[in-house]
């Protein structure tokens, strides 16, 4: 099968739409239930800062209702024997209903001076304290104190509850209580602000006659004390509905309601008792449109904030699981690598191998990685380059060799797969090994290599890639993802029998088991895992050898390291999808659908999805709690570091390249988990990939020195 016709349908694009579109709606989402729903904010200051200008004598000797939209502050009492019971904090989803309960069967309307964010969040609660004929008041959106709060903030706290209203009830108000407000003797120069700047918004300013102060929970017979007026003037009392265990305010208005009564007392609204008509109207088309907009925001702002540290709690534990099952696994791993292969019998000698070199475009490779294969101290050893339809001249570099055991086969361009399939067909040996045509092999890693098939129940060996290229910081990201997200999943797998993938760059196999497994497949991107689950599943061992080093030539740039991941990412989804069945296999087949296609669909695709809303979140912490963010990034740092140090010492590399570690959270690993989302997105979609062609400049001459371990 050619290249191109490996592409089908092209990958979408609304991707980008899609990840872009739920980026903007998960911040906006969590600014909304931030800014405007106030969670994670202290609604109640234990201080509020001295602010200058002592309010009128007429406010403080005068009533409860206060007028001051004409410049001069009129204040008006209840007429006697006349009682309005308010609520402020509401609704409240387990306390508003139990005092409505208890307002309908006494039959007392009351007036609930609601918070914009709990209207919001609770629109049907509203409607239900409408339709039960009580009054409704503004309290601010987020119980901000409008007497100290920015004129900008003040305004919008005020015009934005009445948007809610208008989407919820479908009503607009002219009552406001300013919250942290009580009695018109307690005003100070705070209070009088806040009053001032509700009259210049056109508001009627609703105080207390009795503070029941139960927001501090004194008893019920207290507040029922508190709410008994001491004569016959009337009075508005100050009751909560929300903002706390609101059970003693419940049974005291139970109490207190059948106790006024007997004395003759009469119940009614704010605006009822004092006889005012224009307090209350309906909402505007164009209002309740933006208001049910509003509550649509709010609603989902607390789905979010409901779901989000249920998320945040997944993704640390997948992080920390990931990092306590790699750590005991490659320390395991460790202990037992050393007596597991012997030597084949001095009689029987090396077992002959041909290397198989798989070539498209690798002119500036090509030459090193064969001359590097030609230096190893395995013998017999035959190689064969299938150069698959190159255009650049990689078997005009091939035959400058002028090597006797270099074989040179060329065909049209079919595709790696179909490379590895022909260079299999002309092998005469069992046991084979393939090199990428960009890799450069030490003398020693073929032995290595086939040092584990003297046990007859293996069918493959995977071998250790590293970054040959890691140079510069993006070389250096790779190196340390090689090393301890790659290297070290493979010691795992090998401890558990389920190794997924024989990476393309150096690996080792049997014919006969690649004959089993149906030869090499050419239906998906990622071959090299596609055969490799298939080996599982054909009964055979997979099994890691970490001397078996072999150095890849790295993406030089973002881009190219993008298609070469996609490509990775998509194929593997591909070949998990297709390997799905293993789940209910047994022996080889079982192990990688019960421990190996679990482990890939947690760590290699939950992970990297939910990181998203880790960043988001990450960054609205850091909005309202700069330290909290400091102590969480450093902690998913450590579960990364601890790791990469345990990896590289298992690996005998130098820790220096860690210092880049921190680094790599900015960029890097915001494109991989941008990468298997794509990829996600594609799968989902249906579309076939083409093979990306990286640009390469031949950069891997000569392995790095690495220490042994």
């Amino acid at each position: 099968m050619a290249r191109h016709r490996l592409t089908r349908t092209p990958p979408p694009r609304a991707h980008w739409v899609l990840l872009a579109s739920a980026i903007l709606l998960t911040a906006g989402g969590l600014a909304v239930d931030g800014l405007v729903l106030g969670h994670g904010r202290d609604p109640s200051p234990d201080t509020r800062p001295p602010v200058a200008g002592a309010p009128p004598e007429s406010v403080t000797t005068g009533g409860p209702v206060i007028d001051a939209r004409g410049g001069t502050p009129r204040a008006s009492h209840l007429p006697d024997k006349t009682i309005a019971l308010t609520f402020d904090d509401g609704p409240d989803p387990r306390w508003t209903p139990q005092i409505l309960d208890v307002l309908r069967r006494h039959g007392v309307p009351a007036t609930f001076f609601v918070t914009g964010a709990g209207a919001a969040s609770h629109p049907l609660l509203l409607r239900s304290v409408v339709a039960d004929g009580h009054e409704v008041g503004n309290h601010t959106t987020t119980h901000a104190d409008l007497g100290t709060s920015s004129p900008g903030r003040a305004g919008w706290e005020v015009r934005q509850n009445q948007v809610v209203l208008a989407g919820a009830a479908g009503r607009q108000t002219a009552l406001l209580r300013p919250p942290y407000s009580s009695t018109p003797d307690a005003v100070d120069g705070a209070g009088w602000r806040a009053i001032q700047r509700a009259a210049v918004l056109g508001y009627l300013v609703v105080l207390a006659d009795l503070n029941t102060k139960d927001w501090q929970r004194p008893g019920v017979d207290a507040i029922v004390a508190g709410a008994t007026p001491p004569d016959q003037h009337g009075a508005i009392v100050l009751l909560h509905d929300g903002g706390g265990d609101r059970a003693q305010t419940v049974a005291a208005v139970d109490r207190l309601i059948p106790k006024l009564r007997a004395d003759g007392w009469r119940f009614a609204t704010v605006s009822g008792a004092l006889g005012a008509a224009d307090t209350s109207s309906p909402a505007g088309t164009g209002q309740r449109v933006l208001g049910f907009a509003s509550i649509a925001a709010a609603q989902f702002a607390t789905l979010l904030g409901t779901v989000l540290p249920w998320l945040l709690i997944v993704a640390t534990v997948l992080a920390l699981l990931r990092a306590v099952i790699v750590l005991a696994a490659a320390l395991l791993h460790r202990r037992t690598r050393r007596r597991r292969w012997r030597p084949p019998a001095a009689r029987d000698g090396p077992p002959p191998v041909t290397v198989i070199v798989p070539a498209y475009n690798e002119r500036a490779c090509i030459a090193a990685t064969v001359r590097s294969i030609l230096a190893s101290r395995h013998r017999p050893l035959y190689v064969i380059v299938v150069d698959d339809g190159s255009s650049d001249g990689t078997a005009e570099e091939v035959r400058r060799l002028r090597s006797p055991h270099v074989w040179l086969i060329r065909q049209d361009n079919q595709g790696k797969a179909a490379a590895m399939a022909n260079g299999l067909s002309a092998a005469r040996t069992e046991l084979v090994v393939l090199v990428d045509g960009d890799t450069v092999v030490e003398p020693g890693t073929v032995t290595e290599l086939v040092r584990p098939f003297a046990d007859a129940s293996i069918g493959a060996v995977s071998g250790n890639a590293k970054v040959g290229n890691r140079h510069g910081l993006l070389g250096r990201w790779q190196h340390i993802e090689y090393v301890m997200g790659f290297n070290l999943d493979r010691r795992m797998y090998d401890v558990l029998e389920c190794m997924p993938t024989v990476p393309g760059a150096v690996g080792a196999f049997r014919r006969q088991a690649i004959a089993d497994a149906g030869g090499v497949p050419g239906d998906t991107l990622a071959e090299d895992t596609d055969l490799t689950m298939a080996l599982l599943r054909a009964h055979w061992r997979v099994v890691y050898a970490t001397r078996a080093r072999a150095w890849t030539e790295a993406p030089a740039d973002l881009g190219q390291l993008w298609k070469q991941r996609y490509r990775w990412c998509y194929g593997t989804l591909q070949a998990m999808y297709k390997h799905r069945h293993a789940v209910v296999e047994r022996a080889g087949g079982g192990r990688l659908g019960r421990r190996g296609l679990p482990y890939l669909l947690l760590f290699q695709v939950l992970l990297p999805m939910l990181a998203p809303v880790v960043d988001v979140a990450a960054v609205y912490t850091a909005l309202f709690d700069p330290m909290l963010a400091l102590v969480t990034w450093s902690a998913f740092l450590l579960l990364q570091l601890v790791p990469a140090v345990v990896a590289f010492r298992l690996d005998g590399e130098r820790l220096g390249s860690l210092w880049s570690l921190p680094l790599q959270q900015f960029v890097y690993r915001q494109l991989m988990y941008l990468v298997v989302i794509q990829s996600v997105v594609t799968a989902v979609a249906g579309a076939r990939l083409p093979w990306h062609k990286l640009t390469r400049a031949g950069q891997v001459a000569q392995p790095p020195p690495v220490r042994a371990r």
